[in-house]
């Protein structure tokens, strides 16, 4: 390799599912010379396209500093590095934190998105996070734990909008999760939806309650860490008797590809109370 450094690549690895990766990211793994990727949650099978002779680290005992300095020496050895992080890098990861070093070190990086655990519990659940009329905001949100909040952004403010939340890195304060809604006046019915390890083959568990009892059926599970909590207004659409059309696919709503026909009366939603 000539005296130009190589290049991270911070890509996401997705909710689990090797098979979740990008295509660009499967390439980046199939033409690196180093991979250092985050064990403790992503799968080490994500790592299965790397070439013969890449040198691989798992991340998972290691600080922020041996983690910038692994990178930066394996990238005056190899072209191509890759971070590899769960879900998509620029959701309750360290890329601030490690790129930051990496161009303080004249070390170029980019990166490559992921498939978020977000939309992955919401697809094995088989539930949408938006619909139309009746909420058009998804919330990627947690609870305060060990990183506190900023000002603001505390759950029960957020919850006050009664849109989706999908609640990160809160399984072991569900509690909290439930206080807050209460708080914000969501109901004892609101449907919640909790997925551990989506997409996990034999490992995903998808509970399904309500703000009343989502923590003790999770406690029934035995699901302690690696768990999605979905709180949304949509949550059991498909299940409705009624709901309204998306105006784009609706026969009475013309656009540059499709003349309007005879105006189709909408149904309002009937969805769940919150």
């Amino acid at each position: 390799m000539s005296g130009r450094p190589g290049t991270v690549w911070f890509v996401g690895a997705g909710p689990g599912d090797p098979d979740l990766i990008t295509v660009k990211g499967r390439r980046l793994l199939e033409q690196a010379g180093a991979i250092l990727f985050a064990g403790s949650l992503v799968d080490q099978a994500a790592t299965q396209h790397a070439p013969a002779g890449c040198a691989i680290r798992d991340s998972k005992d290691m600080t922020l500093e041996a983690m910038n300095a692994w990178l930066i020496d394996a990238c005056a050895r190899h072209r191509t590095v890759v971070r590899l992080q769960t879900g998509d890098p620029g959701l309750y990861g360290a890329l601030v934190e490690m790129t930051r070093p990496l161009g303080a070190a004249g070390i170029p990086w980019r990166v490559v998105p992921g498939v978020s655990s977000a939309m992955a519990a919401a697809a094995a659940a088989g539930e949408t996070l938006t619909l139309p009329e009746l909420t058009q905001t998804v919330i990627l949100t947690r609870v305060a734990g060990r990183t506190p909040m900023p000002a603001g952004e505390e759950l029960e403010a957020l919850a006050a909008h009664r849109t989706t939340l999908c609640i990160f890195l809160s399984i072991t304060l569900l509690h909290e999760v439930q206080r807050a809604l209460r708080a914000a006046g969501w109901p004892e019915e609101a449907p919640i939806v909790v997925v551990h390890k989506a997409s996990w083959s034999g490992a995903e568990k998808i509970v399904r309650g309500t703000l009343a009892d989502i923590k003790r059926r999770c406690q029934d599970e035995k699901i302690a860490s690696q768990a999605m909590i979905l709180a949304s207004p949509a949550l059991g659409a498909r299940l409705w008797p009624d709901i309204a059309r998306s105006k784009l696919y609706d026969p009475g709503f013309g656009h540059r590809f499709r003349k309007a026909a005879a105006a189709v009366e909408a149904t309002a939603p009937t969805g769940n109370p919150t």
